[in-house]
Protein backbone atom coordinates (compact mmCIF):
# COMPACT_ATOMS: atom_id res chain seq x y z
CA UNK A 1 0.00 0.00 0.00
CA UNK A 2 1.48 3.53 -1.08
CA UNK A 3 1.58 6.00 1.63
CA UNK A 4 3.21 9.55 1.74
CA UNK A 5 3.51 12.06 4.41
CA UNK A 6 0.62 14.34 4.15
CA UNK A 7 -1.04 17.70 6.37
CA UNK A 8 -3.71 15.99 8.10
CA UNK A 9 -6.14 18.53 10.35
CA UNK A 10 -8.59 17.84 12.75
CA UNK A 11 -9.66 18.84 16.84
CA UNK A 12 -11.97 18.51 19.03
CA UNK A 13 -15.98 18.43 19.00
CA UNK A 14 -16.31 21.37 19.31
CA UNK A 15 -14.27 22.93 17.05
CA UNK A 16 -12.58 25.18 19.41
CA UNK A 17 -9.13 23.15 19.58
CA UNK A 18 -7.59 22.52 16.33
CA UNK A 19 -4.34 21.32 14.65
CA UNK A 20 -2.41 20.28 11.77
CA UNK A 21 -0.39 17.13 12.28
CA UNK A 22 2.21 16.02 8.88
CA UNK A 23 1.75 12.04 8.78
CA UNK A 24 1.25 8.87 6.66
CA UNK A 25 -1.54 8.76 4.88
CA UNK A 26 -1.74 5.24 5.53
CA UNK A 27 -0.63 5.11 9.21
CA UNK A 28 -0.54 2.70 12.20
CA UNK A 29 -2.78 3.38 15.30
CA UNK A 30 -2.23 2.28 18.49
CA UNK A 31 -5.56 0.92 20.76
CA UNK A 32 -4.55 1.06 24.66
CA UNK A 33 -5.65 -1.03 27.37
CA UNK A 34 -4.48 1.41 30.38
CA UNK A 35 -7.18 2.93 32.60
CA UNK A 36 -7.28 6.03 30.83
CA UNK A 37 -7.25 5.22 27.06
CA UNK A 38 -9.51 2.22 27.80
CA UNK A 39 -12.10 4.49 29.48
CA UNK A 40 -12.19 6.96 26.23
CA UNK A 41 -11.76 4.44 23.85
CA UNK A 42 -8.86 6.03 23.06
CA UNK A 43 -7.12 5.34 19.55
CA UNK A 44 -3.95 7.12 18.16
CA UNK A 45 -1.01 7.39 16.14
CA UNK A 46 2.10 8.87 17.58
CA UNK A 47 4.58 11.95 15.61
CA UNK A 48 7.65 13.22 16.21
CA UNK A 49 6.48 16.66 18.16
CA UNK A 50 8.09 18.79 15.34
CA UNK A 51 5.60 17.19 12.93
CA UNK A 52 2.36 19.11 15.16
CA UNK A 53 1.04 22.46 15.12
CA UNK A 54 -1.89 23.71 17.73
CA UNK A 55 -3.34 26.07 15.30
CA UNK A 56 -5.18 29.69 16.65
CA UNK A 57 -6.15 30.12 20.08
CA UNK A 58 -6.86 26.49 20.41
CA UNK A 59 -4.20 26.61 23.55
CA UNK A 60 -6.23 28.98 25.62
CA UNK A 61 -9.11 26.03 25.56
CA UNK A 62 -6.49 23.36 26.98
CA UNK A 63 -6.70 21.49 30.09
CA UNK A 64 -3.95 18.69 31.00
CA UNK A 65 -4.39 15.82 33.01
CA UNK A 66 -1.52 13.90 34.47
CA UNK A 67 -1.57 10.13 36.49
CA UNK A 68 0.94 7.68 37.56
CA UNK A 69 4.63 8.60 36.40
CA UNK A 70 2.70 11.90 35.49
CA UNK A 71 4.87 11.21 32.26
CA UNK A 72 1.99 11.36 29.85
CA UNK A 73 0.42 14.68 29.31
CA UNK A 74 -3.37 14.29 28.66
CA UNK A 75 -4.86 17.51 26.83
CA UNK A 76 -8.35 17.54 26.61
CA UNK A 77 -10.69 20.84 25.36
CA UNK A 78 -12.30 22.83 28.41
CA UNK A 79 -15.56 23.18 26.32
CA UNK A 80 -16.69 19.71 24.85
CA UNK A 81 -13.89 17.33 26.49
CA UNK A 82 -12.16 15.79 23.92
CA UNK A 83 -8.80 14.78 24.05
CA UNK A 84 -7.52 14.76 19.86
CA UNK A 85 -3.97 14.32 20.57
CA UNK A 86 -1.39 14.49 24.26
CA UNK A 87 2.01 13.79 24.76
CA UNK A 88 2.55 10.13 25.51
CA UNK A 89 4.37 8.27 28.42
CA UNK A 90 5.94 5.87 25.58
CA UNK A 91 6.80 9.25 23.55
CA UNK A 92 7.46 11.88 25.37
CA UNK A 93 9.18 13.58 22.84
CA UNK A 94 5.76 13.18 20.72
CA UNK A 95 2.10 13.46 20.08
CA UNK A 96 -0.64 10.75 19.91
CA UNK A 97 -3.41 11.99 17.82
CA UNK A 98 -6.67 10.55 17.76
CA UNK A 99 -7.33 9.30 14.83
CA UNK A 100 -10.66 9.53 15.03
CA UNK A 101 -10.23 13.10 15.44
CA UNK A 102 -8.46 13.54 12.07
CA UNK A 103 -10.81 15.67 9.40
CA UNK A 104 -12.47 13.32 6.44
CA UNK A 105 -10.41 12.98 3.13
CA UNK A 106 -6.55 12.61 4.28
CA UNK A 107 -6.36 9.15 5.59
CA UNK A 108 -6.34 6.06 3.27
CA UNK A 109 -5.74 3.32 5.53
CA UNK A 110 -5.35 3.26 9.72
CA UNK A 111 -3.77 -0.36 11.00
CA UNK A 112 -5.07 -0.81 14.33
CA UNK A 113 -2.56 -2.59 16.60
CA UNK A 114 -2.58 -3.27 20.24
CA UNK A 115 -0.98 -1.54 23.41
CA UNK A 116 -1.19 -3.58 26.68
CA UNK A 117 -0.90 -0.80 28.53
CA UNK A 118 -1.85 -2.24 31.67
CA UNK A 119 1.65 -4.29 31.98
CA UNK A 120 3.08 -0.87 30.48
CA UNK A 121 6.68 -1.80 30.94
CA UNK A 122 6.66 -5.10 28.61
CA UNK A 123 4.36 -3.83 26.28
CA UNK A 124 6.95 -0.76 25.88
CA UNK A 125 9.76 -3.13 24.92
CA UNK A 126 7.90 -5.50 22.81
CA UNK A 127 6.05 -3.61 20.61
CA UNK A 128 8.88 -0.83 19.46
CA UNK A 129 6.38 1.99 19.62
CA UNK A 130 8.87 3.85 20.58
CA UNK A 131 10.05 4.40 17.36
CA UNK A 132 6.96 6.30 16.70
CA UNK A 133 8.28 9.33 17.49
CA UNK A 134 11.55 9.09 15.70
CA UNK A 135 10.38 9.97 12.64
CA UNK A 136 10.48 6.29 11.44
CA UNK A 137 7.75 6.44 8.55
Amino acid sequence: MDSQIVSHTGGCHCGRVRWKVHALSSLVAWNCNCSDCYMRCNTRFIVPSERFELLGDSAEFLTPYTFGTHTAKHTFCKVCGITSFYTPRSNPDGVAVTFRCVDLGTLTHVEIKQYDGKNWESSYSQTGIALCSKGVD
